[in-house]
């Protein structure tokens, strides 16, 4: 029997989250930027970064686990770079607020790279990606979470799900986009699979002894999940510990890991996004240097094959049309929140 859902116009989702969050004790600015980051991600389908996250983030709040009103400070390094502090709080508000300066290096310079220290993130980084993409900027970005993963051929969760994004701009067509963690399958999926009492497919995780696990709380509480392509996903996931960890002075997965003193909180540590201006990288002739590209793009579609995030493009139409769905027991759960 398929579990029942409803439909919500965008503007009722984030007044409903918007409300949610205000009421937990979020400050404005907070609870507008948490609001329409999990409305993004539901409106494109993916319910693992979606409404559901609103009860991850009053879970870390309840737990002590981010700063409710917390004010980033923005620095304007020198060079090409651009350094956000936090403060405790979630990455959302450092990013809006670090992305003109970003911007402007990036434009200036032919590249520019925006560190985000001592933040609380849980978000799909395409969200952010496409906010540079709009900008004719080619993007970059990544982070640590916590230890969630084992590397290969280990058992024990040492690295984080460390999702990776790349944004490429396309002249009157969305842009190119994948986002995708270095684990077989991002931490909120099987999370997913727990609330839902469902068993997790062969192959993403393990027990406390190494051997696969198909049972979702097992995997999340005693377990580890697997990183894809085997070595190939550990070397990458061990790049973003690097790069979005000691490069900028903030914290890799396990040290996450042991900031939360088993709270269960979010992960809190940095982020790492890089901006890349093709008009100066690619020299006066740039615009045929992106209809090169555009050839390549065609060339995929002509075979058949489907570019990525392409699904997630078609969500999102359904859901400006439809209006964005939503489970009815998630959404009886967040109107109770209202309610309380």
């Amino acid at each position: 029997m398929a579990d029942k859902t409803v439909f919500l116009s965008e503007e009722d989702a984030l007044t409903m989250s918007r409300n949610i969050l205000l009421k937990k004790g979020f400050s404005k600015d907070v609870s507008r930027g948490l609001s329409e980051t999990v409305v993004a991600g539901q409106k494109d389908g993916c319910g693992s970064h979606g409404l559901y996250r609103i009860l991850g983030c009053i879970k870390t709040l309840e737990a002590g686990g981010v700063v409710p009103d917390a004010e980033p400070h923005v620095e304007d390094a020198s060079g090409s770079i651009v350094r956000i502090n936090a403060n405790g709080g979630f990455s959302q508000l450092s990013f809006s607020l670090g992305l003109p300066l970003l911007i402007e290096k990036a434009k200036e310079n032919g590249i520019a790279l925006l560190a985000i220290n001592h933040c609380v993130h849980f978000s799909a980084l395409w969200i952010e990606v496409e906010q540079i993409t709009r900008q004719g900027l080619v993007a970059i970005a990544c982070n640590p979470t916590q230890a969630y993963v084992a590397p290969h051929g280990g058992s024990a969760p040492l690295l984080g799900t460390n999702p990776f994004a790349f944004g490429w701009p396309r002249p009157g067509k969305p842009p190119f986009v994948f986002d995708f963690a270095t684990s077989t399958v991002a931490r909120g999926d099987v999370e997913l699979y727990e609330r839902e009492g469902k068993p997790i497919p062969d192959g993403w995780g393990v027990d406390s002894k190494g051997q696969g696990c198909n049972d979702p709380r097992t995997v999340l509480e005693k377990g580890a999940l697997l990183t894809f392509g085997e070595h190939k996903g550990a070397a990458l996931s061990m790049m973003i510990e690097l790069i979005a960890g000691p490069l900028i002075g903030d914290l890799m997965s396990y040290e996450s890991s042991q900031h939360d003193k088993s709270k269960g909180a979010l992960p809190y540590h940095g982020e790492v996004i890089i901006a890349m201006d093709p008009a100066m990288t690619a020299g006066r002739n740039f615009e045929e240097h992106l209809a090169r590209a555009e050839t390549l793009f065609d060339s995929v579609e002509s075979q058949g094959a489907r570019l990525p995030s392409g699904r997630r493009y078609k969500n999102r139409e359904k859901s400006e049309k439809d209006g964005i769905e939503i489970s009815e027991k998630l959404y009886l759960e967040l109107r109770s929140l209202l309610d309380e």
